[in-house]
């Protein structure tokens, strides 16, 4: 598995030959050229490179990507990049979780708040999805 940033890697399946890329599902990253951007990067890829992951989906967004929970040794690598405070939880997309993965992420958000790990430690940092507006909008 390559990971591109926080947010996306790209899986490469060894038995049938074939890339995908996926979108972890239910957080959202920061962008590679905004703060925390390589830190979440490479944590995310500290978690899963080169390695055997699940990949729980049920969608694809409108890029193509899978939209899906990775699970490492039954680890929720998304929720772990949420924990770590290298990902936002999504609220926007919420509704397409379960009601216990709705409350773990809430939950693991703000602790990652209090403690002001990863990105939190910025005082004020810009959510990505505000972020790639902003910069559309300088275009």
């Amino acid at each position: 598995m390559r990971v591109v940033d926080g947010g996306r890697h790209r899986l490469f399946l060894d038995a049938c030959q074939e890339r995908y890329k996926i979108h972890l599902a239910g957080i959202d990253a920061p962008e590679r050229k905004q703060p925390f951007g390589k830190k979440s990067k490479d944590y995310l890829s500290a978690l899963v490179a080169s390695k055997d992951v699940e990949v729980d989906w049920s969608k694809r967004d409108r890029y193509g990507r899978i939209v899906g929970k990775v699970i490492f040794e039954g680890q929720d690598v998304d929720l772990a990049m949420v924990r770590a405070g290298y990902a936002w939880w999504y609220r926007k997309y919420a509704g397409e979780q379960n009601a216990g993965d709705r409350v773990l992420y809430e939950e693991a958000e703000d602790q990652a708040k209090t403690d002001r790990r990863g990105l939190w430690a910025n005082p004020h940092p810009v959510p990505p999805w505000e972020w790639r507006r902003k910069k559309r909008a300088s275009r």
